[in-house]
């Protein structure tokens, strides 16, 4: 039988490495996070797993980083960037600069942040008696698959100086950039609640939506969080592969289709649940719990830096813009009207009112379910 080395074409860099790990890898269109099992990952020297999820698309991947009470990660450093987002457990990490200064930050649950590109860094769990469970969005797959040399990925001295950001960048302080709804900009390297971050108006994209666009440590990795008030819903839309969509405060569900009035895929979510719709997928976010929801998106291709051009295309215009006028968005008088019939069912048997009895006539829907 060939073996790797012995193999000439058709290679997987990254597929080989992910193997080689020993780890549990998750696969699926999302799941809880909270249930994905870990082991020990020599890489980091605490707990670990990949998810895999469908839409991730060639160049991004997920880790999970499970790190038992009163343990640290062995220092690591590596020319792909990380978006850091952590579930529970309290902890800090330091990063070390390329002008040799070292800065620490302590997160918590629903805390934010991004590693400054092939800084060496290091986390540590602040708890003796809990683990710390957090998530790393990243494009390892794109630098192993280009480049096909660990060395250069892991074992790089290449100084990036530019991304260490503001001086107070990790202290949870940033930069407000204001640009217009739905791209407005937070420049920062941490969050440290996001949850509670205040987000700005964007009706665009669904009734009293809220969003804001997050640049961490000047990054090509996106990150931008919006909100759902009660009794209300986003507008459907659709997008390229590799937004990670992780639930950060509230409950709801997710619907997800191809073609009008075929049958939904739906995922229910709460804290600790990612999903990433695939490639061109229709799909659209309900609120269906007594308070606002909120959650996170992370992908490849940021604000800044949209690396493809189906991002620029997107975060240009298409975002909101109505699919009838060339963009990506399904507006509500446009949705399948089975749509709102569902989403009435939901918030009925959560005991939670509709918000959005002034843009749908609801008695029809009333009279269809006493009929």
């Amino acid at each position: 039988m060939q073996t790797i080395k012995e193999k000439k074409f058709l290679l997987d860099p990254y597929g080989d490495w992910a193997a080689e790990q020993n780890l549990h890898i998750a696969e699926g269109l999302g799941l809880n996070l909270f249930d994905v099992p870990t082991k020990p990952w020599d890489l980091y020297g605490v707990n670990g797993a990949l998810v895999h999820l469908y839409g991730r698309g060639d160049f991004t991947t997920m880790f999970v980083i499970d790190m038992p009470p009163g343990s640290k990660t062995i220092p690591q450093k590596h020319v792909f960037e990380e978006t850091i987002y952590v579930l529970e457990g309290h902890g800090s990490t330091v990063i070390e600069t390329p002008d040799g200064q070292k800065h620490t930050f302590e997160w918590g649950p629903k805390s934010l942040f991004a590693l400054p590109l092939n800084c060496r860094y290091q986390h540590f769990n602040g708890s003796g008696t809990e683990r710390a469970l957090f998530s790393s969005v990243n494009y390892l797959p794109l630098m192993m698959n280009l480049f096909h040399n660990r060395d250069f990925v892991f074992n790089n001295d290449f100084s990036f100086a530019e991304r260490t950001g503001g001086h107070n960048y990790f202290a949870g302080e940033g930069e407000f950039i204001p640009i217009k709804p739905g791209r407005n900009m937070w420049e920062t390297n941490f969050v440290p609640d996001l949850a509670g971050f205040e987000l700005k108006a964007w009706d665009a994209r669904g009734k009293g939506s809220g969003n804001m666009k997050f640049i961490l440590a000047d990054g090509t990795m996106h990150a931008h969080s919006s909100e759902m008030p009660v009794g209300s819903y986003k507008k459907g839309h659709r997008h390229g592969a590799d937004f990670y969509v992780f639930a950060v405060k509230g409950t709801g569900y997710t619907l997800f289709w191809h073609n009008k009035g075929e049958d939904y895929e739906r995922i229910d979510w709460e804290h600790g649940v990612v999903f990433v719709p695939t490639d061109g997928i229709f799909h659209q976010h309900f609120n269906t719990g007594p308070n606002p929801a909120r959650y996170l998106a992370i992908a490849l291709g940021s604000m800044r830096y949209p690396f493809v051009d189906s991002k620029r295309k997107l975060f240009g215009g298409g975002v909101d813009t109505s699919v009838e006028d060339g963009g990506n968005q399904i507006e509500y008088e446009d949705q399948d009207p089975r749509i709102h019939e569902i989403f009435l069912n939901e918030i009925t048997k959560n005991g939670v009112k509709s918000n959005m009895s002034d843009i749908f006539d609801e008695s029809k829907f009333v009279a269809k379910k006493t009929a």
